[in-house]
């Protein structure tokens, strides 16, 4: 058998041919849950399962809400979310509070067995959304035994004041209403800022800053 998992996600429909769909991959299914609230009541009553795949919208205790709580409590424990949402906001968001990758509901069933398999033996998934490409530009600079970034990152007080703001689910629209600048004006500090990463989008500058502590989780 291969490894143990959990669905959260409030339609019953889909996690019934989830469940049916994992089974037939092989992987055994610890329990389901319909929001983040009921996961943590399973969690309490079941062993851990290696990865839960997260649905984001969910009433109760969303996705984000819940992948964050995962991280805090049970770090141990894999997430990789499953939406049909594929909006930067949203990804940013779940890969900030500890998503190990992000695909949409439509995928083959292929790439979601291919998903699960990475996430547990590379610890991350490198999908359409979030390019290998990009992923492996993050590791530079990175010691994983310390637990942050060998290299001094160039970056001045005001453009780390932008990141922390790009890493969070705000548009740029939004973050220039916040600063009182233009929307123009925040573009061109995330281009700037972009090009230092040596990344070629939000997400990417986001994955960066993560990846090598450049924010606060």
């Amino acid at each position: 058998m291969k490894a143990d998992i959990a669905l959260v996600d409030d339609h019953a429909l889909l996690r019934s041919g989830l469940a049916s769909l994992l089974k037939d991959f092989g992987y055994t299914i610890l329990f389901e849950a319909d929001n983040g609230a009921r996961m943590q009541e399973k969690l309490k009553a079941n062993p851990l399962p290696k990865v839960i795949l997260m649905d984001i919208n969910m009433p109760v205790m969303d996705g984000i809400e819940s992948t964050l709580w995962l991280k805090q409590h049970y770090p141990q424990v894999k997430v990789l979310a499953l939406s049909m949402l594929d909006e930067e906001g949203t990804i940013i968001a779940m890969i900030r509070n500890g998503a190990k990758g992000y695909i949409l509901k439509d995928c083959d069933p292929e790439e979601l067995d291919t998903a699960i398999t990475a996430v547990l033996e590379k610890d991350f998934y490198h999908s359409e959304l979030i390019s290998r490409k990009l992923i492996q530009g993050l590791s530079n600079g990175w010691d994983e035994k310390q637990g942050q970034g060998t290299r001094k990152w160039p970056f001045s007080e005001k453009e780390m004041e932008f990141i922390n703001h790009f890493c969070t689910e705000l548009s740029y629209k939004e973050i220039a209403a916040k600063l009182k600048i233009s929307p123009r004006t925040v573009e061109d500090h995330s281009a700037t800022i972009q090009q230092k990463m040596e990344v070629k989008t939000r997400i990417g500058l986001v994955l960066f800053a993560v990846k090598n502590g450049l924010v606060k989780l």
